[in-house]
């Protein structure tokens, strides 16, 4: 998910110890290289994943039963701890904006309906200012745009074309390390609440053994000091054994914003 093109020679390095590790162990089929092509909600229930990452949002909606949680890494940016992570609501840097109310009437741009960090955790702190009784069955933002990415909807943003977008944490602080340019003229008006980051998955037939192999695969290169920098290229600190049920929160912040008559963004 955290693969920009700046970003992706980190990626292969990565997944090439993992490899030779999962090769090591007698794991059958592993993949050289990565797949990058096609969509993801393919890629994701594919009965041969052998692993891939996903959106929280998606594991307890569309995926649901369909796949089976590996690992959630650990990432270094400002807005995470430990396997938390939260979005950046970025506006421009003269926006006069001082807090999330004052947003109103302003145009999102959204990188997708079911995306986590775009989306959900940002319905979830939207939800209370829409549900005044003042403002109750009024559209919050002026116009939602779905941009397809979060980086094009930085961009957005930076250009004007948009006026405030939720972010995830780790791309916005890869952006603003790798991109300095595209977030110069932004700032980070409010951070949504924490929840649980962008897990590891495998295929939902993944048996016992293989989930095994693929956690230890895991915690070697997570220590192995000959990658060093690739997990510094990465922001990756780690990685913790989170299941199911640990991103169940998820789907309370959508009951509670429906709760509040805000099912979504708008």
């Amino acid at each position: 998910m955290y693969d920009l093109p700046e970003l992706e020679a980190a990626n292969d390095a990565l997944w090439s110890a993992l490899a030779e590790r999962l090769q090591a162990r007698g794991v059958a089929d592993v993949p050289d290289r990565l797949t990058r092509q096609g969509p993801l909600a393919v890629i994701w229930t594919d009965p041969r994943l052998l692993l891939g990452q996903t959106c929280g949002y998606p594991l307890v909606t569309s995926l649901n039963g369909r796949v089976r949680v590996v690992a959630t890494p650990r990432y270094s940016a400002p807005g995470c701890e430990g396997a938390l992570y939260r979005s950046a609501v970025i506006v421009r840097t003269l926006d006069p904006a001082l807090r999330l109310a004052d947003l109103r009437g302003r145009r999102l741009a959204v990188n997708e309906l079911g995306s986590n960090s775009g989306m959900n955790l940002l319905r979830a702190e939207i939800a209370p200012l829409a549900a005044e009784l003042a403002f109750r069955d009024a559209a919050f933002f002026s116009a939602v745009a779905i941009t397809g990415a979060h980086v094009s909807s930085v961009e957005a943003v930076a250009a004007g074309e948009a006026d405030v977008a939720a972010i995830d944490c780790v791309v916005w602080a890869h952006l603003q390390r790798l991109r300095p340019a595209a977030t110069r003229d932004l700032r980070v008006l409010a951070w949504t609440k924490a929840a649980p980051g962008l897990p590891l998955i495998a295929a939902a037939t993944t048996d016992a053994a293989l989930l095994a192999a693929l956690r230890q695969a895991l915690a070697e290169v997570a220590r192995d000091t000959r990658l060093a920098a690739v997990r510094a290229a990465l922001l990756l600190e780690g990685f913790e054994t989170l299941d199911q049920e640990a991103y169940a929160p998820l789907l309370a912040l959508e009951q509670a914003a429906i709760a509040q008559g805000y099912p979504t963004l708008r």
